[in-house]
């Protein structure tokens, strides 16, 4: 699966909303035209739109962060509500427009870019119901990803992959690694508790000495809670030994398969017709197996 783009290497809104009907009605011209500059960024008008959107986007949620100000909110609350407001009905019906001149609804509004056009205009119909809710808008920053394709930086979407299928390849290992790294820090805490529990309030219960031992063990040091016994700093001292001597184990794992993942992509499955052999390198021109030169791809 692509990170970006799941479905191909082309944006998924290309592949999910193939123009309008193909009737030849004055409609369809329409949605088409339309089509053509809401998900396409070879045109003047396409990349304005794409532009302009950005800029919206970014201004949203600057306001949602101006807000958060007190003492903004305070002096400015019924601006801050108009405009609120105002970009929500701009995204809602931005929204309404890329589901109009799609052909296959469903799919855009279940891809990627669909899904988040839709969670960006939640937030302020939900605080309608749930107070509150409108300061996830901030989740629409998450629309600026579109600046990859305005910006034809495309091939970096390619090297995300790469990274991608690294951390997915290695998920089991660093599954086993973390649920070691609990059962560590558990039993750990629970030592912690039974050394400082008498003398020291900090770790008064095991749930409190385990998050001490999350803190020291992943290097943290929030320093809110210290132990006061001998006992308890040599056990605090081999704590932090130990989040040393793990905390390369992730990085190592995930350098490896990225190292396989950059492997494997300089090969091309492109075949010897004299021999067979199918790996070669992408800059290859003679066969590493028999010599034969190879056909240009």
């Amino acid at each position: 699966m692509n990170l970006w783009y799941p479905d191909s290497p082309d944006t998924v809104e290309q592949r999910a909303s193939i123009e309008g009907p193909r009737d030849g009605s004055q409609e369809s011209s329409l949605r088409q035209r339309a089509w053509r500059v809401i998900f396409q960024a070879d045109t003047f008008a396409g990349r304005l739109f794409d532009i302009v959107l950005l800029a919206v986007i970014a201004a949203c949620v600057l306001v949602v962060m101006l807000e958060s100000v007190e003492s903004l909110r305070a002096e400015h609350e019924r601006l801050f509500g108009i405009l609120e407001w105002v970009f929500t009905a701009l995204f809602t019906a931005e929204y309404l427009a890329r589901l109009w001149v799609v052909r296959n609804r469903w799919r855009y509004a279940t891809s990627f870019y669909g899904i988040i056009d839709l969670v960006a205009i939640l937030p302020s119909y939900l605080e309608l119901f749930l107070a509150g809710s409108h300061y996830l808008m901030t989740i629409r920053i998450l629309r600026l990803l579109r600046m990859f394709r305005i910006l034809k930086m495309t091939d970096y979407v390619g090297e995300s992959n790469l990274l991608l299928r690294a951390l997915r390849a290695s998920s089991n290992k660093i599954m086993v690694f973390l649920i070691s790294v609990v059962a560590i820090v558990s039993v750990e805490g629970t030592m912690m508790y039974v050394i400082e529990n008498e003398s020291n309030p900090g770790f008064g219960n095991i749930p409190q000495s385990i998050y001490w031992a999350i803190v020291t063990i992943t290097t943290v040091g929030f320093g809110d809670v210290t132990p006061v016994t001998i006992a308890g700093k040599m056990m605090a001292c081999i704590i932090m030994l130990t989040g040393f001597a793990i905390i390369a184990v992730p990085t190592g794992v995930v350098t490896t398969e990225m190292s396989r993942e950059m492997n494997a992509s300089r090969f091309l499955k492109r075949g010897c017709k004299k021999c067979g052999w199918m790996r070669h390198d992408s800059q290859a021109v003679y066969c590493q197996q028999c010599g034969d030169a190879l056909d240009a791809n």
